[in-house]
Order: structure tokens, then sequence, then C-alpha cells
């Protein structure tokens, strides 16, 4: 085992640069995970632009690798060369409140990955063992490690929607979020409508999964899920809080507004339509290393992929941009190896 790795570390407020490091001793209860390819996410956004350098932090919450090293009381389910991943929440720490009640994925304890810890952009990284989630073997790992993220996102929120097959639901936002949840959406059996900006989207929709496919540009999209006899559920992967609130109207009665994307401004909600029709607004967060594992088996048995294109390491400042100007085919995975001189 080579004694140092490269990693893309956090020297300036929204800049990464390649550096060498010493590769670290997995803790108690962790593993050492030699990464092969990480998702490059908009959340690293915040992370990168808000880290403090002093830390050199590095980003990256979708690593996946092979464990290659067990820290003291690993369990036994855990081995050396195994396939494994890593999301956003590094691992819970099975004693708080929410930990005790069985919801791992709220716990108060557990690391966010890229962001209070060191995350995946890098060769080596240590995590959690609570954290880990099994690779199947019918994925590639580049392949793998959107689904850690946007997938178990996506995927937990329609579960959480209270649709049934063969109801409405709409998908607000087609990106690497919305790509993702019309593949679900579509294999869950509902009759999906997209809802994104523009025509040049709209093919890539309807391949993807959506029955009805609905440009903001040219249509109201309440009024077209209204038409449609209501949503079911409306699922938001966008942050815009004045678009999601316009298209909340297309609800059908007892329909749910599911909120993925977060804004910085408040949703206006009318009462009213909340009341009369006893709709209701729900947040959704990721979820747990179970909850990945179900995502990743889902997207096995159903053939769901994201769509991806792929960039070495030592060039993680570009792909950010790229992921951030929307040039990206969806979403955008980093992979370890070449050679090139650390700054």
């Amino acid at each position: 085992m080579t004694a140092t790795h490269r990693a893309m570390a956090i020297t300036a407020p929204g800049h990464l640069a390649l550096v060498e490091r010493p590769v670290p001793v997995p803790e108690t209860g962790e593993v050492l995970i030699a990464v092969e390819a990480c998702g490059v996410c908009g959340a690293d956004r915040g992370d990168i632009e808000r880290a403090d350098p002093a830390l050199r932090r590095v980003p990256g919450h979708e690593v996946v690798g092979r464990i290659m090293a067990l820290g003291p009381q690993v369990p036994a389910i855990w081995s050396v060369g195994q396939r494994v991943g890593v999301g956003r929440f590094g691992g819970h720490c099975g004693n708080c409140r929410e930990c005790r009640q069985g919801k791992f994925h709220l716990c108060r304890q557990q690391p966010v990955m890229g962001s209070t810890r060191d995350g995946g952009y890098a060769e080596r990284m240590t995590a959690r063992a609570t954290g880990l989630v099994s690779i199947p073997d019918d994925l590639s790992l580049a392949e793998a490690a959107p689904i850690l993220c946007a997938g178990l996102a996506t995927f937990n929120g329609l579960k959480a929607s209270g649709a049934g097959p063969g109801d409405t639901v709409a998908v607000l936002g087609i990106g690497g979020l919305g790509h993702m949840a019309l593949q679900y959406a579509r294999r869950m059996g509902f009759r999906v409508i997209a809802i994104g900006r523009g025509a040049d989207i709209a093919a890539d929709a309807l391949d993807l999964g959506a029955h009805r496919y609905v440009d903001t540009e040219r249509e109201d999209a309440a009024a077209v899920l209204t038409a449609l006899g209501g949503a079911k559920a409306l699922l938001s992967t966008i942050g815009d809080t004045g678009v999601v609130a316009s298209v909340m109207p297309g609800l059908a009665p007892e329909g749910r507004l599911v909120l993925l994307g977060i804004g910085k401004d408040p949703l206006a909600v009318a009462t009213a339509p909340l009341v009369s029709g006893e709709r209701s607004v729900v947040g959704s967060i990721t979820g747990s290393p179970y909850d990945s594992e179900r995502t990743l088996d889902f997207s096995v048995l159903t053939g769901a992929r994201p769509r991806i294109e792929t960039l070495p390491l030592e060039r993680a400042n570009e792909a950010v941009h790229r992921m951030l100007s929307g040039a990206v085919t969806f979403r955008m995975v980093l992979t370890m190896g070449g050679s090139v001189a650390p700054q």
C-alpha cells in the first residue's frame, strides 16, 4: 500500500487544487476505501464555496470504491475488497434520540461527507461502517455513484408521495435529480408528467419515462395537470420557490407536494387549497444506507440508470463548473487514476 494519495482539496473559496496527502488510517468502527468514482452533485457547490480554506476540506458525497482496510470493531458483514459506497450522510451514531427510534437518516451526530468530513474527491477516504452501502455487481461503480444521492433522494421522495400505481405524478425540474425521478416514477407504475423549461429537454424527458412533457415557457403547468384530473403527487427537484408555488394548484385533492430542491426564498403556500382539498406539503431527505441499497437494487431490477459524463479526478474544477453551468448531460462523475503532479 502506498503511503500517500491524491485528493482535490478546497484551497480557496470556490476553488479546488490537487494535493498529495498521507493515506488516512481507519479508526474504531471505520474502514479505509480505495475510491474509484465520485459523483459531482449540486450540493457540492455550497461545500466548496463556504468551506474554510484552512481546513483544506475534500468535497464529494457520492462515493464508491472498495474496502482497503478495516479499523477495530467493524462488523463482519464488511470485508477487504468489497464494493461499497458512502452517501451524503456518513454513518449514524446509534445513540441520539433519532437513532434510538430507528430513524438513522435523521441522526444528529452523523458526519456530512464533503462538508464536516473529507469526502470522495480523492483516491482514498475513511468512513464509518454505519454509513456503508453495498454496491451490486450488476452496476458499474460510475453508474452507482449518482444513485447514492440523486437516485436515493428521488426514490425515497416518490415512496413518500402517497401515490399508487396508475396515479398521476408530476416531476418538476428535469436535471440531475429529475432524470432519475422520471425513470423511477415510470417503473413504479405512475402516469408521469415531466415539467421543465424549454423544448430542448422534451425528447429526453419522454425517453426517460415521461408520458407527457410540459414546457413552462409555452404552457401553464398547473392548468395542464388540472385538465388531467390533478396530480396525486408533485415532486419538486428545483430551488425556485416561485415556480414551485405556481405549479401547486395542479395538485388533486389529497395531493402532496414533495420538496427535494432547497430554495433560498420562502415557499408561498395558499392555505385554502390545502385545507379544502386536504393537500399537503412535505420535505424528503435522502435516506439511510439501507434505503440506498433498496434504491440500487430497484435500479438493477428495472434497468434505471443515471446518464453520466466522466472526468478524471484532477479535472474536478472543470467538472464542478460544467455541472453548475448545466452543460453536463444530467450527471457528472469523477474517476480515479492517471498521474498529475500535485500542487
